[in-house]
């Protein structure tokens, strides 16, 4: 419900926190479901992310998991924080991790790479195997897009975490608070992790050209709106946006520099469309590299 006494800036209009709520689409992946909140329909990007996945919560029967066989990817960069669980990262340039929560996996695709996202078989032996987490895909600006690949992996106590008055935030991408993430960015880029208890409130940083707020878990209000659980709220670009938790609140922050229109299609972004058609004849033609060690599966090119 509005409030009666809506907050106004200096010319007597009323202030606004959101421009849009997003409800994800929900997609089943057999036993497993993905909430996707970008791209949608009037929302393609926010800032230089173009992507936006919460995977999970899920629970996975003994025997079964995470077996996402390899894939192609141009022109983006991959972004993979988990709250719970793990997950086993293979690439064509020859890496192997285990990514485990609070950790930030980066891998940029540039002008190719083909990846794995599994768990280990141990992990899908026991009887207490979950995940959740969420995995962005950031836009490339031009002159990076094509970048030779690269990947870095950033332990959880390498991430700053400050306390913004009661609330504890984790800077993982870019810099607000005066604290910046070490993770390596190409475009102006945010991405925060906050926790509130039910009461509490945050001002969101000012700076970035665009900004979204996804609530993970709980719910919160922004001046006389409310941002449920599950769902992404675009902000406004108003400074001085605080948030208040109306339940105990997982919530993140995503922004940054706002980038030129993007193609998307399947695995593959890319500002130009013929890029993306190459990027098809190539992984149909096996022209891009192999992963060494999970190389005898792939994912076939959508019929469509």
């Amino acid at each position: 419900m509005p409030s009666r006494n809506p907050i106004t800036d200096a010319e007597g209009r009323a202030a606004t926190a959101i421009e849009k709520t997003i409800r994800p689409k929900e997609h089943d992946l057999g036993g497993f479901t993905v909430r996707r909140a970008l791209p949608i329909a009037g929302q393609h990007m926010v800032g230089p992310w173009i992507f936006f996945d919460h995977m999970g919560p899920a629970h996975f029967p003994p025997g079964q998991g995470i077996d996402v066989r390899p894939h192609p990817h141009i022109n983006l960069a991959t972004v993979t924080y988990l709250f719970d669980g793990e997950m086993l990262h293979r690439d064509s340039l020859g890496n192997e991790i285990v990514i485990r929560p609070g950790e930030v996996n980066l891998m940029v695709a540039g002008c190719g790479i083909v990846h794995s996202e599994r768990q280990r078989e141990e992990v899908k032996a026991g009887n207490d195997n979950r995940l959740e987490g969420l995995q962005l895909w950031l836009a490339l600006p031009e002159d990076d897009e094509e970048t030779a690949p690269q990947f870095h992996h950033y332990a959880a106590h390498e991430l700053p975490q400050i306390d913004v008055g009661p609330v504890a935030v984790r800077v993982l991408i870019g810099a607000a608070y005066g604290t910046r993430s070490p993770v390596r960015t190409f475009a102006d880029t945010l991405y925060l992790e906050a926790e509130l208890k039910t009461g509490q409130s945050l001002i969101l940083p000012d700076g970035a050209e665009e900004r979204a707020i996804y609530v993970v878990r709980g719910a919160l209000s922004a001046r006389g709106s409310t941002i449920e659980a599950l769902s992404m709220a675009v902000l406004s670009p108003e400074p001085g946006i605080t948030v208040t938790a109306t339940r105990d609140t997982r919530l993140i922050v995503i922004g940054g520099q706002r980038l030129p229109t993007r193609h998307i299609w399947w695995n593959f972004v890319s500002s130009r469309p013929e890029r993306i058609e190459q990027a098809k004849r190539d992984w149909v033609s096996g022209a891009f590299p192999k992963i060494p060690g999970d190389d005898k599966e792939f994912i076939p090119l959508p019929e469509r």
